[in-house]
């Protein structure tokens, strides 16, 4: 490559998100400037309806494995699993030890991530709020944001070619529980240095005003355990270290012990107490095995399903399948957040069987037990003017987020063709002159079922969206291998599938198959690709007509 064209591609920082912008999770973006590479964030999404089978899903980082050797190192802001939990798939493939780099509690929790999946000795390298790292030719200032957890940050990157200004998940809270604010002095000098893009979360974009005080909660959470008359249930998410603590304090206000029950609860509650970022006495909190004979208005429980997972803690309760925890008429159950995108519908399935069982149901629609760890329209406005960037991404969330930021940096003096919304998979570059998108490169999601990594493509996920609507029927045929004609009746049988008489609709399948097969066998086709296909066509048109339904179609040819 000639000299002048090798100092052009160095003069160019590329800023290429995998993941993070067609939703909420499974952040990752890939910065790169000359040989160098830098991740921040490697995420997950958690499945809704439309994934039959899926446990999680990846962004696509095929990219990064097809340049492994640029890469220098991996920034995780914070320790919430749309930011985290991409990780441990992605130190396997990568094939080589990368430096991962994080605040204390983030690198507690991602190492009981990475121990889980048996990654024995990672390259974890702990900064703080206030730290300089350089990694090849990315110069790394870490700043202290409010979240939802703690010990979250953004990152200050600075190249030869331009800075880069991420704020990772944040929110401006005046009264945060742990009294870490937001590092209003480093924002402003980084603006006054100059910041040549600003990337920023938008979930609260379309809120407007202020987010409220995680603080708020608190009072809130006081009050309700206070009062209740028998067992508090608590549910959130295992990683709100700060939710966590105020539950831990109401409870010890009241008189009650905290019982703690839900894999990840547990293994969460206690990197944080190991770590000094939960604070609660041994003799105040125990596993909910050990709450046999306390009495119920002496108990608060704190489990894992604020999202109506399945499987969770809070599910099985109201399922009245969970082994130490049985919810009885007169306990108190409260949902300590919000619903993902997506999971609504089964957070609702929750609360009412709880509600039939006879408990009490708070949420964030019947008292103030939950507000977002993500900045409102206000704050947002106010992190635009702090950092007076050049260039602007919206990052974070889903489509009508990322428009709704763009907005916002527009009222605020942000130039509109300064503004840049991406989808995963952009590649926007940054020179001296202009920033402008340039390409492509590969982008999309990988699907994680049971312990299959990426072997789950869309014809899969199809089908088993097609099985869950219109159900499956298996066709079964023995023909002749000589004439290809039928040496038997067909059998049929179904699953999922309605009728309103079943015996008479399954005999006129049977009699419509013996017909395309005699055809078939009057043709002399022996070939069973043929005849499975005409059998799948002859039955599918069939079901429509009788069920205005299609459901999935397996023939079966057998020969004598």
């Amino acid at each position: 490559m000639p000299t002048e064209k090798r100092a052009a591609r160095r003069a160019r920082l590329r800023v290429i998100p995998l993941g993070g912008l067609d939703g909420i999770g499974k952040n990752m973006t890939v910065f790169e400037h000359g040989g160098d590479m830098l991740i921040v964030d490697a995420g997950i999404m958690f499945p809704d309806d439309d994934h039959p089978g899926v446990d999680l899903i990846l962004p696509d980082y095929s990219y990064v494995l097809k340049h492994v050797d640029r890469l220098r190192g991996i920034v995780i802001t914070h320790g919430h699993e749309d930011h985290t939990g991409a990780l441990p798939y992605l130190l396997k493939d990568l094939g080589r030890p990368v430096p991962v780099l994080g605040t204390r509690l983030t690198l507690g929790l991602v190492k009981g991530k990475l121990d889980e999946h048996g990654i024995k000795k990672p390259r974890l390298r702990e900064v703080r709020s206030g730290s300089h790292v350089s990694l090849g030719s990315f110069g790394l200032d870490f700043f202290a944001v409010n979240h939802s957890i703690p010990d979250g940050v953004g990152v200050f990157i600075r190249t030869p070619v331009a800075t880069v200004l991420h704020t990772g998940d944040f929110k401006l809270d005046q009264t945060p529980i742990d009294g870490r604010l937001t590092d209003y002095g480093a924002l402003a000098r980084f603006g006054k240095s100059g910041v040549t893009l600003l990337m920023s979360d938008s979930t609260g974009a379309e809120n407007k005003g202020f987010c409220r005080s995680e603080a708020e909660v608190g009072a809130a959470l006081d009050e309700i355990i206070a009062n209740a008359e028998q067992r508090v249930i608590v549910a959130s998410f295992a990683s709100h270290i700060h939710r966590l603590q105020q539950v831990c304090d109401a409870a010890v206000a009241a008189g009650r012990k905290v019982a703690v029950t839900g894999r990840s609860m547990l293994q969460n509650t206690r990197i944080a107490r190991d770590l000094g970022y939960l604070n609660i006495d041994d003799e105040d909190i125990l596993d909910a095995y050990e709450t046999s004979g306390i009495p119920a208005n002496k108990v608060v429980v704190l489990c894992t399903g604020s999202q109506g997972e399945p499987l969770s803690a809070l599910a099985r309760m109201a399922n009245g399948d969970h082994r130490t925890v049985t919810v009885e008429r007169g306990d108190t159950v409260i949902i300590s957040a919000s619903p993902v995108p997506g999971n609504e519908k089964a957070v609702s399935r929750v609360i009412n069987r709880l509600t039939k069982g006879g408990a009490h149901v708070v949420h964030r629609g019947s008292a103030d037990v939950h507000v977002s760890g993500h900045a409102a329209a206000e704050e947002l406005k106010l992190m635009l003017n702090l950092v007076q960037p050049e260039f602007f991404v919206p990052i974070h969330g889903e489509t009508r987020h990322l428009a709704a930021h763009a907005r916002l940096a527009v009222s605020v003096g942000v130039p509109e063709d300064a503004v840049f919304v991406l989808d995963n998979g952009d590649v926007l570059e940054i020179d001296e002159d202009e920033a402008r998108v340039s390409e492509r490169v590969d982008s999309g999601v990988i699907y994680v079922d049971g312990t299959s990594v990426g072997d789950l493509g869309q014809v899969v996920l199809r089908d088993r969206q097609h099985m869950s609507q219109d159900g499956i029927a298996t066709i079964v045929v023995v023909i002749d291998s000589r004439t290809g004609k039928a040496a038997g009746d067909p059998e049929v049988v179904t699953r999922g599938i309605v009728f309103a008489d079943t015996d008479s609709v399954l005999e006129e399948a049977k009699t419509r198959i013996a017909k395309t097969v005699a055809k078939t066998g009057r043709e002399g086709v022996t070939d069973h690709a043929v005849i499975r296909r005409a059998i799948r066509e002859s039955l599918s048109q069939f079901f429509w007509e009788r069920l205005r339904r299609r459901p999935m179609i397996i023939p079966i040819v057998l020969e004598v």
